[in-house]
């Protein structure tokens, strides 16, 4: 036997170890997810629901940031007019006076 042919069964030898990892990360990974889920109370199968699920939520947070903002604006506004009204006021006594 040959160094080189050592060296192409010791790579060969290695790379599998490697693919035989990573399937058993790629396992474990799945299983915790799953795992993760149905503690949640989420069936696994269901990815259709819970995709829609997540997708409504997504919706009703960016109509509530919507309404903040509306709500924030509104609030500046308000404070804006009462103040140019109260100074309007204002001009308005002293000139009647």
């Amino acid at each position: 036997m040959q160094a080189a042919d050592v060296r192409a069964i010791v790579a060969e030898t290695l790379a599998e170890q490697q693919r035989t990892g990573r399937d058993d990360i790629d396992a474990m990974v799945v299983k915790a997810v799953a795992t993760t889920l149905t503690s949640f109370g989420i069936d696994e199968d269901d990815r259709k629901e819970l995709r829609a699920d997540l997708h409504h939520l997504r919706r009703w947070r960016r109509g509530v940031e919507q309404v903040q903002s509306y709500a924030f604006k509104t609030v500046v506004t308000v404070i804006a007019t009462g103040f140019v009204v109260a100074v309007w006021l204002g001009i308005k006594v002293t000139l009647g006076k």
